[in-house]
């Protein structure tokens, strides 16, 4: 009969995958910017990575926090 109870709460290695999750945006971000210097873009791509852009760097902000927040409760 298989086990339905849920996994223990680990949350051991938030820090470390937070600060990977950081790393990969931090890189995405890099590209993107990569990307705008295309002067085959149109106006509408322009403004679609300019505001994606825009929301990496509010998640890069939150993850930063969640883990100053991580590291302060261990």
């Amino acid at each position: 009969m298989p086990d339905y109870r849920p996994k223990p709460d680990d949350r051991s290695d938030n820090v470390e995958k937070l600060q990977e999750m950081v790393q990969n945006t931090i890189e995405n971000l890099e590209e993107a910017h990569k990307t705008l210097q295309n002067e085959d873009l149109s106006g509408k791509e322009r403004e679609a990575i300019l505001a994606k852009n825009e929301r990496r760097e509010q998640a890069i902000a939150g993850m930063r926090r969640e883990i100053k927040d991580e590291a302060h409760d261990h």
